[in-house]
């Protein structure tokens, strides 16, 4: 080849190199079947013969020529143009010169004249933010997780077992203020952040989308590179060195994962080949306009099948345990967020995007029938029936659903001052009335220390300690109830500021006995949690709750029964009042003394060591149906949690 400026440089023959792809993996790809096609679109150093290189392939239907450019061929589109592999959409190309570690996109002429520079969908490693150049990757890695994997399919359903999540946006977490405040890597996070949820009782991290992201201020929620954990923190292998060691702890992992929607950013998927390839054309159909994003095609079988693949890889490569699916209520409704003329029926009149729900349906089919033992989480926010029920009767098919309902009405109550709860005790109760429709999970989530929202400890009114008393029992109403548990990173400990994603938490509050205390009863309700079968083992059955007394409002007081297998049982009372409730009269299904498991007024987290001085004793007097009773001191703003000794 001569350049213009009339040096030669050498090429390899790309026609002398035979076809990767098979006829069977073009055919399995057009009907959105090949949930492994990311081994075979992309970027895969590989010997052809007894050559070495870099086998490239996309899917770019509606182009009119692709090349592969890099740093292997000076980012020359005349240097190693693609070919056709006909009716499929797919070129390909094997190239000598490449090797892992270069750049590289594709450049795609498209039939009306322009010429894009992309990335390449099936992408394993990017450059780092701004930059955005698909980078060759080999990310081979020797996983040391044999144990955790192989309990993980023994255990099966995760339905009758503590799940205490701690979530977590890695770029916010910690970072290195004397190094001009850098990001921790992968590395640094396994040795700091593992061992902190180890000691905090958690029973498994979630990360929001590490997928890689061009606007760090999307938090990961607008991927670019589906199939590449960001390189802000690392490499893939050492991202995988991250999972490993948080198995190795016995810690699991979830992902969250967006494929509701992606950017408009002209190097990534958006009218990939110059057409609507991904997304719709019409954007009544494929355009977020809350969010400026674009949606999805559902109904075309070689986005479902990259998008079913792409679960499946996080969950089979990097051995994630589960994925929160984001956004879900965004892929339910045509009619998300849009007015009048602004959507486009299904086919039978109706709102509900049908497409979407069969697409979810295979996810959740495919997702639990390979991988045992993992989750999948609905981010779902409506009233759609059955979301966490299997798709063979109809339903969606997660294993949980977040409950938003129990969140938003708990938090209006915490809003409210004291002396006026007593008129607001259906926020407080009103859960319950609905907690076994579903297998909920009960979140106080990012959404809710953001834009403008404040923190949790923020939304409380009254003064240091209030806030602080407030939360810990608004933790212990958390963990008594009915559900599994999420709560985000800096939550555990008060922190008064709204989340900042571009600064580190707040840990020098930990100093403060306010801010350490809650911690530590965070910490101890974890383990509690974890230890106490009645807390977890019946959490979707109505058998195992059931009130003492919902209905002492005028006390904003309530107490009730956790049951598990067997007969045993804990009891929990609250006051959201900051009046002790001394002689408070609850019955009781069993005679004899109770223990404190659990008093969050303890002077071990902040507060003022009102209480029963560890065990009470019951008292043959019949009330709340019961025969025997306790007479308990409640404390202020507090959460007992007591169990019959024995």
């Amino acid at each position: 080849m001569t350049r213009p400026a009339g040096s030669r440089r050498e090429l390899d023959d790309r026609s002398r190199h035979g076809h990767v792809l098979t006829d069977y993996d073009l055919y399995l790809f057009g009907e959105g079947r090949h949930t492994r096609i990311y081994e075979k679109l992309g970027a895969h150093p590989m010997r052809v013969g007894d050559t070495a290189g870099v086998h490239f392939a996309v899917w770019a239907p509606n182009a009119e020529r692709v090349s592969a450019v890099g740093d292997f061929n000076g980012w020359d589109g005349r240097a190693h143009p693609m070919r056709s592999l006909g009716t499929s959409g797919v070129w390909e190309i094997f190239v000598p010169a490449a090797q892992a570690g270069e750049r590289y996109k594709f450049e795609l002429h498209t039939k009306n004249g322009e010429l894009l520079l992309k990335v390449d969908p099936f992408g394993f490693a990017f450059e780092v933010p701004p930059l955005s150049a698909s980078v060759i990757c080999s990310p081979d890695y020797e996983w040391g997780d044999a144990e955790w994997i192989g309990a993980r399919q023994a255990a099966g359903s995760w339905l009758e077992r503590p799940l205490a999540i701690y979530e977590v946006h890695l770029g916010s977490w910690a970072r290195v203020p004397h190094e001009n405040d850098r990001y921790l890597t992968y590395a640094e996070l396994a040795e700091r952040l593992i061992p902190y949820v180890k000691e905090m009782g958690y029973t498994h991290i979630e990360l929001l989308p590490v997928m890689e992201h061009p606007f760090s201020g999307s938090w990961g929620y607008q991927v670019t590179g589906f199939f590449a954990p960001t390189s802000r923190f690392g490499s893939p292998r050492d991202f995988k060195a991250f999972v490993d060691a948080c198995h190795r702890a016995g810690i699991g992992v979830l992902l969250d994962w967006v494929p509701g929607h992606f950017p408009k950013d002209a190097h990534g998927l958006a009218r990939f080949d110059g057409t609507a390839l991904f997304e719709h054309e019409d954007p009544r159909q494929g355009e977020h306009y809350d969010w400026g994003t674009l949606i999805f095609n559902y109904g075309r079988n070689e986005v479902r099948c990259f998008l079913l693949a792409n679960a499946l890889y996080w969950l089979h490569e990097f051995h994630a345990d589960g994925l929160r699916v984001d956004a879900v209520a965004s892929m339910l409704y045509l009619d998300y967020s849009r007015e009048h003329g602004e959507w486009v029926p299904n086919k039978f009149g109706g709102r509900e995007n049908l497409e979407a729900i069969d697409f979810i349906r295979e996810l959740n089919t495919l997702t639990h029938g390979e991988l045992p033992g993992t989750i999948t989480v609905a981010e779902e926010s409506t009233a759609w029936p059955s979301v966490s029920r299997p798709a063979y009767v109809g339903g969606l098919g997660f294993t949980y659903k977040w409950n938003m309902g129990w969140m938003n009405d708990i938090l209006e109550y915490m809003r409210q001052d004291p002396i006026h709860r007593r008129w607001h005790h259906n926020h407080l109760t009103f859960s319950l009335l609905y907690a076994f429709t579903e297998n909920f999970i009960l979140p106080f989530s990012h959404d809710e220390v953001v834009h403008g929202k404040g923190s949790l400890y923020g939304k409380i009114p009254g003064d240091a300690w209030q806030r602080a008393a407030t939360l810990r029992a608004l933790y212990g109403f958390m963990y008594a109830h009915p559900g599994k548990k999420l709560m985000f990173m800096g939550d555990e400990f008060g922190q008064p500021r709204e989340w900042n994603h571009d600064r580190s938490l707040d840990w020098h509050l930990l100093d403060e006995p306010l801010h350490g205390g809650i911690r530590r009863l965070v910490r101890d309700l974890n383990h509690v949690y974890s230890s106490e079968p009645v807390l977890f083992e019946v959490d979707f059955d109505g058998s195992g709750f059931s009130w003492i007394d919902c209905n002492d409002n005028e006390n904003s007081v309530v107490s009730f029964i956790r049951r598990g297998r067997g007969g045993a049982f804990v009891v929990a009372v609250l006051n959201f009042t900051p009046v002790p409730r001394e002689g408070y009269r609850i019955g009781v299904p069993a005679a004899g003394s109770y223990v404190e498991l659990v008093n969050s007024d303890s002077e071990l987290y902040g507060g003022g060591n009102v209480g029963n001085a560890g065990v009470v004793f019951t008292e043959p007097i019949a009330s709340h149906g019961h025969a025997d009773s306790l007479r308990l001191v409640v404390p202020p703003l507090g959460f007992l949690l007591l169990k019959p000794a024995g």
